[in-house]
């Protein structure tokens, strides 16, 4: 043997070792982590040493989900989903022919000029420099999942919808995301969110494409360009990103004042959520539904968290900013990597469809008006459950292509004239964004029923159409495809009359009311809700540049609560100027308010800081119980890997508060040697003898209102820092009497009554 062959064998030993320690060591932290902790970035365990042995592409992990196999038309198909996915073990050409080299271009000699001869290199940048579509103009950053819609049966008397009846099982595809900022811009900036789901039921794909608020800016769809134009960054500069704090939003907005009680809600703690998990979902616009026999009934549709309505204190949102910009991306894939899988239920209000489609004296086709479920309860008609993550973002999340004009039989419109802008909207978008008008074939966008529409040809085609006669009525291709009546389940538009009018470009009387329910919202939160409220207009319109927008707003603010007016002015150091309006009085609706539940801890967040001396039984104990409960625990050390038998997912350097939903303690933390100003800004001055990172951690859980533990040493801590009296804080001897206090707390997120409102 020559020392080349020695070489080679001491080089493969070597490697061997390491990858069998580095399987060991992945086998073990795995062992520390069931169920599993989220965040791992595929199906495999990757090795030191580059793998050689060529192998299959790796499945999808558990977590994630794919588009059902369907073909272009809608016809089932005997392929996995995983059809779609990268085929063979080699790399290839789109072609599919298979590459031998992919990381030096075909040149004339070692230090020649590159040649055009080189047909992968030019098909790689080809595609590379074509990966990106144009992004949405709104929502552009979002983000989805793939789950199921169960029906309860309680809407089939008022709809005909196959996607109503009792037991309907239907596959969805949901995407969250922001409204102003662009796909790089922040997930917790305060915007409205959008809440769009696609049914793909068995009578067609459904689209009920909503928002977080049930309200919009404006009345009417012809001045949507306007209100975008007004909220995105300032033309000369492209600044802010994703934010309404700015002269030109509240310019429009203090103009056009159909828009304050839309802004009323976002500048709530709404404009923050905590979680898409935790976020309610509107369908805004009244909809008309159909029975069996032809019945119609108006409605709003809303969808109701399981895990309730929860937000962000205004310093988390800000930290996340810079901490996670992904944080809520992040949130929704980890809770359903965790098992903790997402739910809402979908409810229904309803109204008598009559003549002047008001109800109360609510105009129900007015998109700036709410119903209050004082008056019109929302009825349970389904669940929806999220469990699957895209396997591909951009083919799933990116592609998917929503849009209020599609409806199902026993679904339909009213003449919202918002609504009937959007429905016009949201196919024209698609012709730029997607390229054409064949984007219902891509296979995130493609029906779970069959499909013979006598569309043809167009950009990205997918389908092969046969046949020589795509026009009705036909005799060359037999016929086919004829028209179905009612009963073969057509789509049948109400014949609702249409009152003798004028042609005119105007808005009924009732329209003109821009106050009232403004005012009902907000005399509907509770002080700390109004606390926040207050420092959010504070905040956006000291933002503002220009002196008589701030003057403008206040006096819309004037109409709508005085207290209101006066401290948002004493925070801008203007006067606050008396009403000018007669505004009426309305009953609060306790619905509005996000506080005084109680929810479950599924896919809470909960930190327990360790220190190796300390009670690492303890430790263990409480984790079983937080996981048995639905909860995410998260084991916060002065380093990675593991304390004694206990598994880290955090260390003192990289843990922040917002992630946490709850923090305990279990040691003394000391500082830990990496502790130091010039490693890591947060080393700074701390209460002595406390890693001043964890002193942090602790401070600003503390000021956000949340629950804190402590047992043992870790009781110690929190005496120095002088939390152990307040409320909300729990010390103790046992782990586990502890964390029976501490999860009693946690059912209502947060603890308010630890800073009491002056409002």
């Amino acid at each position: 043997m020559d020392a080349k062959d020695t070489i080679k064998q001491t080089a493969k030993a070597v490697g061997d070792k390491v990858e069998d320690a580095a399987g060991a060591v992945a086998e073990k932290a795995a062992s520390l982590l069931e169920p599993p902790i989220p965040g791992s970035p595929g199906s495999g365990t990757p090795t030191v040493e580059e793998p050689t042995e060529p192998r299959e592409p790796l499945p999808p992990k558990d977590d994630q989900a794919q588009p059902r196999p369907m073909s272009p038309t809608g016809a089932e198909s005997a392929d996995p989903p995983t059809a779609s996915a990268q085929q063979d073990a080699y790399l290839t050409t789109a072609t599919g022919v298979r590459i031998g080299d992919s990381d030096h271009s075909l040149k004339a000699g070692e230090r020649g000029p590159t040649l055009l001869s080189d047909h992968h290199l030019r098909e790689k940048i080809m595609h590379f420099d074509h990966e990106r579509i144009p992004e949405r103009v709104v929502h552009a950053h979002g983000a989805g999942a793939h789950g199921t819609f169960v029906a309860n049966g309680a809407a089939s008397s008022v709809s005909r919808a196959a996607v109503f009846a009792q037991g309907e099982e239907t596959p969805v595809f949901v995407r969250f995301s922001t409204v102003l900022g662009s796909r790089g811009s922040a997930d917790t900036v305060r915007d409205t969110r959008g809440f769009a789901t696609k049914f793909y039921t068995r009578e067609g794909n459904w689209d009920l494409v909503g928002n977080n608020i049930p309200v919009f800016f404006i009345q009417d769809g012809i001045k949507f360009p306007d209100v975008v134009h007004a909220g995105k960054p300032h033309p000369d500069r492209e600044i802010p990103q994703a934010q309404s704090a700015h002269d030109t939003f509240w310019d429009f907005v203090s103009l056009h004042t159909e828009a304050q009680h839309h802004t009323m809600w976002n500048m709530s703690d709404r404009g923050i959520p905590r979680s898409y998990r935790m976020m309610e979902g509107f369908g805004v616009h009244t909809f008309r539904l159909v029975d069996a026999e032809g019945g119609t009934t108006l409605c709003k549709l809303h969808w109701k968290p399981r895990l309730g309505v929860h937000s962000l204190t205004w310093e988390e949102a800000q930290l996340a900013g810079g901490f996670d910009p992904d944080f809520h991306r992040r949130d929704l894939y980890d809770a359903i990597e965790s098992g903790a899988h997402p739910q809402w239920d979908l409810g229904l209000q309803l109204f008598p469809d009559t003549p002047d489609q008001t109800f109360e004296g609510i105009d129900l086709l007015d998109p700036t008006k709410i119903v209050p479920e004082e008056l019109a309860p929302v009825q349970v008609v389904g669940t929806m459950t999220l469990h699957g993550n895209p396997t591909n973002f951009f083919a799933e999340t990116e592609q998917v292509a929503f849009h209020t004009g599609h409806l199902v039989p026993g679904i339909d419109i009213t003449d919202d004239p918002l609504l009937a802008a959007r429905n016009f909207s949201y196919l024209d978008t698609q012709l730029t964004r997607l390229a054409g008008p064949n984007f219902n074939q891509i296979p995130i966008n493609r029906p779970h029923v069959a499909v013979n529409d006598n569309h043809r040809d167009g950009y990205h085609q997918h389908a092969v159409h046969g046949g020589v006669a795509p026009y009705k009525p036909n005799s060359l291709d037999g016929g086919c495809p004829f028209l179905a009546g009612a009963e073969e389940g057509a789509f049948v538009d109400v014949p609702v009359q249409v009152p003798a009018a004028r042609k005119v470009r105007a808005n009924p009387a009732s329209y003109d009311d821009h106050y009232s329910q403004t005012r009902m919202f907000y005399r509907s939160m509770t002080p700390v809700e109004q606390e926040h409220i207050i420092h959010a207009y504070t905040f956006e319109l000291g933002k503002c540049y220009e002196q008589a927008i701030k003057e403008r707003q206040l006096q819309c603010l004037a109409e709508i609560d005085a207290d209101l007016c006066e401290q948002v002015a004493t925070g801008l150091g203007l006067p606050a100027p008396s009403p000018a309006l007669s505004v009426p009085d309305v009953a609060a609706s306790p619905a509005l308010s996000q506080l005084g539940g109680e929810w479950p801890p599924d896919g809470r967040m909960v930190g327990i800081v360790v220190d190796p001396s300390g009670d690492l039984d303890g430790v263990e104990e409480v984790r079983r119980t937080l996981l048995a409960a639905g909860a995410v625990p998260l084991v916060v050390a002065p380093h990675g890997g593991q304390v004694g038998s206990v598994g880290v997912q955090r260390t003192f350097a990289t843990v922040r508060s917002i992630e946490l939903d709850a923090v305990l303690v279990a040691g003394a933390v000391r500082p830990a040697p990496d502790a130091l100003p010039a490693r890591d800004a947060r080393a700074g001055e701390a209460v002595a003898a406390l890693d001043p990172r964890v002193a942090l951690l602790l401070e600003e859980c503390f000021r956000h209102a949340k629950v804190i533990g402590a047992w043992g040493e870790g009781s110690s801590v929190l005496s120095a820092l002088g939390m152990s009296e307040a409320a909300g804080v729990v010390v103790g001897e046992s782990a586990a009497g502890v964390l029976g206090e501490v999860s009693g707390l946690m059912a209502s997120h947060r603890v308010w009554e630890r800073f009491p409102a002056r409002v």
